[in-house]
C-alpha cells in the first residue's frame, strides 16, 4: 500500500469517527456531509486498489532489458 492509499483510508476512517460523534451530538443532518465525503474517499481508495491489482496482474508494459523475446510459430 502506497502512502497516498494509506492517507486516503486514514482520512476516511477519521471522518467516519467524527461523523458518528456529530450524529450523537447534533443529529444525522449535521453529519451527513461527513459520511458522504468518507464514502467518496472509500470509493476512491477501492478504485486505486483495483487499478494497482490490475496492473500487477498484467505485468510490465515494456520488456525487461537484456532478455530475448519468445519466438512464436
Amino acid at each position: 500500500m502506497k502512502l497516498i492509499d494509506a492517507s486516503i483510508l486514514s482520512i476516511a476512517l477519521a471522518l467516519i469517527v467524527v461523523g458518528i460523534h456529530q450524529t450523537m451530538v447534533s443529529g444525522i443532518g449535521f453529519s451527513y456531509s461527513l459520511f458522504m465525503f468518507a464514502v467518496g474517499l472509500l470509493f476512491w481508495f477501492q478504485l486505486r486498489r483495483n487499478k494497482a491489482l490490475e496492473e500487477l496482474k498484467r505485468g510490465p508494459e515494456k520488456p525487461i532489458k537484456g532478455t530475448k523475446p519468445h519466438k512464436t510459430r
